[in-house]
């Protein structure tokens, strides 16, 4: 993972939006209807190579690739993991493990949200968890080899689900034992994550598990049963990426990707400590959520670890508002005092098209320009760090 040496290098979460075609297709490969599948990989293909030009075009130094070929950050699993089908309870289950506090004290507000997309197509676990076919990860290596070679970005980035978050998204109906679940999910996805080292990307490790899961998959918990279950996951990441080095990867923790209340969101302060014992040198975290926004003053009271980087979210990823470039900045220079400027690369709160839905929060168009404002307020933050 490259480091801010010379000037403060900007990067984002993960997915952007995908073109209405694709999200077509998307969909019907999901849901097992027929399609074209020359026409699919020749437009994921096509689709990866626009959206790393799109980024090194406005500024973006560690880019991926859009997350093209996904239907989500978590779903994609379905395909890849022996194991993962189709159940009818996963959907029943999903819509109340995903029932937020912050939701459940607001119905009002709860009931204008758009739903993302169709709880009856959420996977299940329905037998023994093992990687399957590499054939679909080695596509995407290879597509996004062919737009990095093209682009020539500083770095560039792969985004894979962590073993906790699984148990949110991909609902267990074989183990009947979370832990045994959670092992198994990390022994199969140890494949996976040595496979995105092997082919010269970092690797980030998708982690909401470690923050927004306190407030819907665990609400009913304490915070230190809740933390005990955020030690485990972190210690079956550890295990899953036991062989590759800690600099070659970075982890993102996000409390939910969407505008809401977060009343019930626990305090980054309460995580931290644990976060650092993660072995990715790179913690991406939400830092313009207006939630969270105030939290890099307890990152400052905080022993961080010397061989930590702080990834934070400089935009948010949630509302059409293009922060202005000296905001940006103003966020890059708090965490720069903290841990200093090299540690510190500008990112995004979370993803632009957490799921392949017609329906995007922020439009297309303002992803860009939230972009260009993102790079924009790194040159500004370089100039006054390094003057």
């Amino acid at each position: 993972m490259k480091l801010s040496t010379d000037r403060i290098l900007t990067t984002h979460v993960g997915s952007l939006p995908r073109p209405p075609r694709l999200l077509e297709l998307l969909r019907a490969r999901s849901d097992g209807r027929d399609y074209d599948r020359g026409a699919f990989d020749a437009l994921v293909a096509t689709t990866v190579e626009d959206l790393v030009a799109q980024q090194v075009a406005c500024g973006i130094d560690v880019v991926d690739d859009g997350e093209a070929s996904k239907l989500s950050y978590t779903f994609y699993v379905k395909g890849r993991l022996a194991g993962i089908g189709d159940d009818p309870q996963a959907a029943t289950r999903s819509r109340e493990i995903m029932a937020g506090a912050d939701m459940q004290e607001h119905p009002d507000f709860a009931e204008r949200q758009a739903r993302p997309f169709d709880l009856a197509i959420v996977p299940a676990c329905i037998g023994p968890v093992s990687y399957g076919d590499g054939k679909l990860l080695e596509q995407d290596l290879a597509n996004l080899r062919h737009a990095v070679d093209r682009a020539s970005p500083r770095d560039a980035f792969v985004t894979c689900a962590s073993p906790g978050v699984l148990t949110k998204f991909v609902i267990d109906t074989y183990y009947e034992d979370e832990d045994a679940y959670v092992e198994a999910l990390a022994e199969a996805l140890k494949a996976e994550y040595e496979a995105v080292h092997r082919a010269g990307f970092v690797l980030q490790i998708d982690c909401p598990d470690l923050a927004s899961a306190r407030h819907n998959q665990y609400r009913a918990l304490s915070d230190d049963a809740f933390l005990r279950i955020a030690a485990r996951n972190i210690e079956a990441l550890n295990y899953a990426t036991a062989e590759i080095p800690p600099e070659a990867m970075r982890m993102h923790l996000c409390w939910g990707n969407y505008e809401g209340p977060h009343t019930h969101d626990i305090a980054l302060a309460k995580l931290a400590d644990l976060c650092f014992r993660a072995r990715p040198s790179g913690i991406s975290f939400e830092g313009a959520n207006p939630r969270h926004a105030h939290e890099w003053e307890d990152l400052a009271a905080l022993k961080i670890p010397d061989d930590k980087i702080l990834i934070p979210g400089v935009i948010d990823s949630t509302t059409n508002f293009v922060e202005h470039p000296r905001l940006i900045a103003q966020r890059i220079k708090q965490y720069a005092d903290i841990v200093g400027r090299e540690r510190v690369i500008a990112g995004a709160d979370c993803g632009f098209a957490t799921f392949a839905a017609d329906h995007q929060t922020v439009a297309t168009s303002i992803v860009w320009a939230k972009f260009r404002a993102l790079a924009e307020g790194a040159r500004i933050a370089s100039k006054e760090l390094w003057r």
